[in-house]
Formats: C-alpha cells, structure tokens, sequence
C-alpha cells in the first residue's frame, strides 16, 4: 500500500497505548498544554472527517478541492479497503470501486473525472481470501505483515463515479500507489515486478516470500499505461511517489534493504538527480508536497517507535525538518487541499482503535516561518524537538 501499510502495521501497538491512561502530574498536564500550543501554530479547527466503517484513510482532494477519494473497509462481507469518495458539498459519500477484493492508493486525474487506485478485485480466489481474513480475526491472531503486497494488485482506472473501469497494469506483482502529475498526462507508481522478471538467488527467494515489499521500484508510465519506465534500482522498498505542484520533481520514501529505517527522497521524472532530503534514523514516509513548494509534509516515528506524527522538511533538504503534530495517538498520511489552506490526514487521537480521516486549517506562513528559523541540516538534533 503507498503509505497505509505501515500505519496498519502501527495501529494495534497504539491502540494498547491509548487504552491505559494514566493520571497526569502538573508538570505533565503543562507540557501537554504547551505542545498543543505548539500544535496550534499549524493546524486549527481540528475534526474528524469520516466516521464510517472499522477505519478508513489515505484521503485525497480532487483538483478543485470540492471532493476527497479515501479508502475505508465499510463494505459488509468484506474485510478489506474499498474506495470511496465523499462530496464536500452534498455530504454524500460513493463507493467507485467494484466491492470485492483489496483496493487501495486512489487518487483524482487533475482536469478529469478519472480516478486511479489499485485492486485485486479481477482474483477469482476473492471470496475465499475475504472469508479466511474474517476467520483469521476471529481466531485472535496477528499478522507478521499486515499488508501482503498482493502479487494480484494492479492499477485501474475509473472514467467518472459511474464510469467503467479500465485496467492499466497486468504484470506480475503487486502494482500500486499510483499518483497523477499536475498535468494528468502522466503517473508514477510502485512495483514489484522485478521480483517476477527472472530467476531469483536463494536469499532473493527467501526475501519474497518473508517481506515482499523489498523488491518495490518507482516506475513511470503515460496515463494510458503505455511509455513504461522505471526510475529506482537500490535495494529495498521505494514506495509512496507523488508529483511536485510544478510537476518536475517526484517525491517519495526509500527503505534500507533492511526495512527497518526510510528516509524522504526526490528526483527528477527521469530517475536523475535523486536526494536524499531526511536522515533521522527512523522511519519516515508517506511525503507528500504542499502547492506552494516550499516544502514537503511527511510522517515519522523519530520521536518513538511507536509514536508517529507529523513534519514538514523543506524542499531542498537544506534544514533540520519542523515537527507538526503533538497530540496523544498515530497522525500520518497528509495531504494539503490544493489551495494549500487545509490539510487531512490520518489519525486515531479520535481514540478510536483504528485511524479516520482528519482535517484541519493549515497555516502555511507559520510553517514557512519556522522552517525559515530552523537550524541547517546536520547541525544538532533532528526533528523540531
């Protein structure tokens, strides 16, 4: 999934977390009034998006702001994400995907009524995998990988809420986190087909089998699919690309071939100039660019395994980046509107079990401002403590 794997991965950790609240000594109720102040600075009139469903998330706005596509597991019989979207105006919500399978990454075509997101809904085995997922929950167990990279995943597109579906990718691998350039002429997306090209080494076949999301690669293609390229080749997971607001940048997170620590990358659309914008030795993902580019918005758990919230780094990578989110509970995956006045995320400080969909109004000069006062890159500690 671009981005939701690891916050599913996060989610029952935090949920044990919130379940025990403590009683909190003055010292500590002035630190957590503090950090709300600071908190305050970028986001106002924090409320919860959806309600809907077990849990849902990865929202995303159409070009002009008056809709968000999301994906939420809501649909009865089905223990897996569906896509939706949801009318900012009427207040009614839609599902555009089939309704059976996995879905996920969907995301508007700019200047179109298209919908791009991934989906295995064309795998006949669906039935059967839905129903073991529901005995699998049932028995009380836990997964080691909670999102599998589905080798059956590929990427489609919707023409319209009503529209057919058409299918864009059918190589072996999961193919998803698929996202439009400002222009809709292109998309980016994350593969692992490299792992089905050829004969893999004894180690390389163990990899696949225990984490297949180490074989994830950036790929470029045309929005029909077609002038396919692919843009990254250093071992480990690159997932989770979008397009800068001028559409000469592609942005995204690149694990360690060891899957443990990722960091925050950019490059141009033909795979040169590629750096690396965080070093926090932890892990930092799900980077999405503001409008204005000026900076890029992204999750990390630098501040705690378990704890992921909020930051902004600035484009360049040229200062230490600016922590955004101080509240009790999981905050990742943001995304500005496209007038860059307002920002969603996901989140479970609702206190619920599993993460909604948040939003908020964002103060892009008071952003701009402490990125402007934070020390260079390098120098001190990292992450806007």
């Amino acid at each position: 999934m671009r981005r939701s794997q690891i916050l599913v991965a996060a989610l029952p950790v935090i949920a044990c977390l919130l379940a025990v609240q403590p009683s909190v000594a003055p010292a500590a109720e002035e630190e957590q009034a503090s950090a709300r102040n600071e908190e305050g600075r970028f986001l106002s009139r924090v409320r919860q998006l959806t309600f809907e469903g077990r849990r849902a998330g990865e929202g995303y706005f159409s070009t002009d702001g008056s809709r968000m596509v999301f994906q939420s597991e809501r649909e009865p019989g089905n223990p897996f994400f569906q896509i939706y979207v949801l009318d900012f105006t009427t207040g009614e919500t839609q599902r555009i995907s089939p309704g059976t399978g996995k879905t996920t990454c969907a995301f508007f075509r700019p200047g179109s009524e298209d919908i791009l997101f991934g989906s295995t809904h064309h795998d006949p085995r669906n039935p059967e995998l839905q129903r073991a997922e529901y005995e699998f929950r049932a028995a009380g167990k836990k997964r080691r990988y909670n999102w599998e990279f589905d080798p059956e995943m590929e990427i489609y597109v919707a023409h319209g809420t009503e529209g057919a579906l058409e299918r864009l990718t059918s190589a072996p691998g999961y193919d998803a986190e698929g996202s439009y350039s400002p222009d809709g002429q292109w998309i980016v997306f994350t593969s692992t087909r490299p792992a089905y090209e050829g004969e893999l080494s004894e180690e390389d076949s163990r990899r696949l089998e225990n984490d297949p999301s180490h074989f994830g690669e950036i790929y470029l293609m045309r929005a029909d699919g077609s002038d396919l390229k692919r843009l990254t080749e250093a071992p480990g997971y690159d997932g989770g690309p979008f397009f800068s607001s001028d559409g000469k940048w592609i942005v995204w997170r690149r694990f360690e071939a060891d899957g443990l620590i990722a960091d925050i990358w950019r490059m141009r659309l033909d795979g040169s100039g590629k750096k690396r914008l965080t070093e926090f030795g932890s892990m930092s993902w799900a980077p999405y660019p503001h409008p204005s580019g000026d900076y890029i918005l992204f999750t990390s758990n630098k501040l705690g395994f378990d704890n992921f919230e909020l930051f902004v780094v600035d484009f360049e990578g040229l200062k230490q980046p600016v922590r955004i989110t101080y509240t009790p509970g999981f905050d990742g995956l943001p995304v500005p509107s496209p007038d860059g006045r307002r920002l969603a995320w996901t989140s479970t400080r609702h206190g619920s079990d599993h993460g909604q969909i948040m939003l908020a109004e964002w103060n892009h000069e008071s952003v701009r401002e402490a990125l402007r006062a934070a020390p260079p890159r390098g120098s001190g500690p990292q992450g806007g403590e």
